[in-house]
């Protein structure tokens, strides 16, 4: 059900129902049967379901899961884990990258953006593929033929898709121009007019197709579209493309100022996407129309901004999307891939997508109509005062599951843990500022807000159990302020040198009174590197989807040299990358300010194993096997995005990985 507010069509929800999905095997039926509603039942995945043993693509697999079916590393065992080999990088510098594993050869981004190939048993470099300019940081896309005499590897480098033979790194000539398509073709007609497009989201294989989220090219107001676009993965030819800011006469188009639609940029897809391989289905999570914390050149609700997009894989046609934020004002892009699991709900079996937020919130959907599986109410929320602008006078809330992170920020939350005088600077910008609660616009006397635009789940930060409904999300609490300035010559986009280049051209839909505002981030970073918020910064909880409740939660991590003080539970210091769910009842969790790799039982949220590394770890695990035994890899380097120095050398960039010893002879 999807509750509006009076005088309100409903906007932020279409549905277009796909057929029904063949019926399940007879196995799954009968496990459901005997369930008979149980929400704590384990029950046999659904035909055709992945195995959930490999770990061949980004996140585990194309529906993101972040969950591995092997179970020989279990809670009794986990404290045996040692590290099996290493691989150094080469260089420093954060690493985030999800390495995939296929027939016993790992994939990793290492040594001056080479594509490497790794024994996965022993870590040995197989072959290096060397590559000039940005690479895509957090992952790459794998790709066989049927009969396997083609196998692929596809990244983003250089804002190209290129593609590699997987056996060798050898160019694959037969794709796009000597192994290279350029992203910005199908955009616009003059790709000299667009800077190159460059994106660390991989993107997702389907079938021969490889669907690929486009970046919106600059921060500020003028900045590109961010299409989706299908490419065929054997020639590189242009399959489909989704219009993220729909063109004039396209469905919501109306949602954007009249005959100007095309003329706006953002809405990007920068984090991740999942494909329901079964269904034939794509969930593109969206993100901010530009410009971020300003719109008052874009009224309207901007569509398909902030929104979960269900498109045919296949063919590009949207199926059903949800907005999750009308006209946004925070830059709450939709950060993580949608998860895609299994739930018992009202006593039957449903398949859902779940899309967890920056501010805090979970939104639960079902999976081909696109329904919520709760209610969700348009609330009213606070309005700005900004000159110019007509912030939404609603926003949706979901009345279950309940929010993983905190929405609001008192005096009584400031850190104990920074100096007095940061303390009483604090206090006068929580006096002085607008501070609401959760959307609060941005203001010309500054706006309080929390999670933040860097806080609540981030990419990669969600794991999940597939099939018995549970859910797992790592957040950050990283309050920020908005205090909006109107931008001097010469400037970037948000209101800094250099943010998107110089002096951008006028924004598009603006009038002759148009006052260009723009807001330069502070993350209320204190003088000793700490949030102004007091802790915990980082937490873990645990969902049950099937009845829409938190199992439990606790602090993620800590901060290393307050642990030496004794002052524990903390959580880590604004973390990135996520968990690992398995089979064998663990949660893998990297953090970033303690420099730690722990293990979590899944059923208490108890820490199980420590390893304390290095340097910082800011992406996910992957776990698969070799020959029958377990492993799991973690990417390590630098200091990690927010990392708390305090004297610290910023760490050696590598792959340590980790299994139980080997059997005796």
């Amino acid at each position: 059900m999807f509750v509006d507010a009076p005088g309100r069509a409903a906007r932020a929800s279409s549905v277009t129902p796909l057929p029904p999905l063949r019926l399940r095997a007879a196995a799954a039926l009968v496990a459901a049967l005997v369930a008979g509603g149980a929400a704590a039942q384990t029950r046999e995945p659904p035909a055709a379901a992945p195995n959930y043993r490999t770990w061949e693509q980004y996140l585990g697999g194309a529906d993101s899961s972040q969950y591995s079916a092997l179970d020989q590393i279990d809670r009794s065992n986990v404290t045996d884990l040692e590290v099996a080999w290493t691989y150094e990088t080469g260089e420093g510098g954060n690493y985030l990258f999800n390495p995939i594993v296929v027939d016993g050869v790992m994939y990793v981004l290492a040594r001056n953006r080479s594509i490497v190939a790794l024994d996965a048993a022993t870590g040995r470099e197989l072959w290096r593929r060397p590559t000039e300019g940005p690479v895509g940081t957090r992952g790459i896309n794998y790709w066989e033929s049927e009969d396997r005499t083609d196998r692929r590897l596809l990244f983003i480098n250089q804002g190209h898709l290129t593609a590699i033979d997987a056996r060798n790194g050898r160019t694959v000539n037969a794709f796009g121009q000597n192994g290279r398509v350029d992203l910005r073709v199908g955009l616009v007609d003059d790709v000299s007019t667009v800077r190159p497009l460059q994106t660390s989201n991989p993107g997702r294989i389907f079938e021969n197709l490889v669907i690929v989220s486009l970046p919106a090219g600059g921060a500020s107001y003028s900045s590109t579209p961010a299409d989706v676009h299908a490419y065929d993965v054997r020639t590189g030819e242009l399959e489909w493309v989704f219009h993220t800011v729909p063109r004039p006469g396209e469905f919501g188009a109306d949602t954007w100022p009249n005959d100007a639609a095309d003329a706006f940029g953002g809405v990007h897809n920068w984090s991740e996407s999942t494909v329901d391989v079964e269904r034939g289905i794509a969930f593109i999570p969206t993100g901010t129309a530009r410009y971020d914390f300003y719109g008052a050149n874009r009224h309207g609700d901007n569509l398909f901004g902030n929104s979960v997009v269900a498109l045919d894989a296949r063919t590009g046609e949207r199926i059903w999307h949800f907005q999750t934020i009308h006209h946004d004002l925070w830059d709450f892009d939709l950060p993580q891939a949608p998860k895609l699991l299994t739930v018992m709900h009202e006593g039957r079996e449903v398949d859902v997508v779940a899309q967890a937020t920056k501010q805090g919130l979970l939104f639960v959907f079902d999976r081909e109509t696109g329904e919520p599986l709760w209610p969700i109410e348009e609330r009213p929320v606070p309005q700005s005062d900004a000159p110019g602008e007509q912030s939404s006078p609603t926003q949706p809330f979901p009345t279950k599951p309940p929010p993983f992170a905190r929405m609001s920020f008192t005096e009584e939350d400031i850190n104990p843990y920074i100096p007095e005088e940061d303390q009483e600077a604090v206090r006068e910008i929580l006096r002085t500022y607008r501070n609401e609660g959760l959307y609060t616009p941005p203001s010309l006397e500054g706006t309080i807000m929390l999670p933040g635009h860097n806080g609540g789940a981030n990419w990669g930060s969600s794991a999940v159990d597939p099939v018995n409904g549970k859910m797992y999300v790592v957040s950050k609490e990283l309050p920020t302020t908005a205090k909006l300035q109107v931008r001097e010559p010469g400037t970037g986009g948000f209101g800094g040198p250099g943010g998107s280049g110089a002096t951008p051209p006028a924004p598009p839909n603006a009038g002759p009174d148009f006052v260009e505002y723009t807001v330069p981030i502070d993350f209320m970073l204190q003088s000793n590197g700490l949030s102004a918020l007091g802790p915990p910064w980082s937490q873990l909880t645990a969902y049950d989807l099937n009845d829409g409740t938190i199992e439990w939660q606790v602090p993620n991590g800590q901060v290393g040299y307050l642990a030496e003080q004794g002052i524990t539970d903390t959580g880590s210091h604004a973390p990135r990358g996520g968990p690992v769910a398995t089979a064998g009842g663990l949660l893998f969790v990297g953090t970033s300010s303690d420099r730690a790799f722990r293990a979590y039982d899944r059923d208490s949220g108890e820490v199980l194993w420590t390893y304390r590394l290095q340097a910082a770890s800011e992406g996910v695990p992957a776990v698969y096997e070799v020959d029958g035994r377990q492993f799991i890899t973690i990417a390590t380097g630098g200091y990690g995005l927010f990392g708390i120095r305090e004297g610290e050398e910023p760490g050696p960039g590598r792959y340590v990985t980790f299994a139980l010893p080997e059997a005796s002879e």
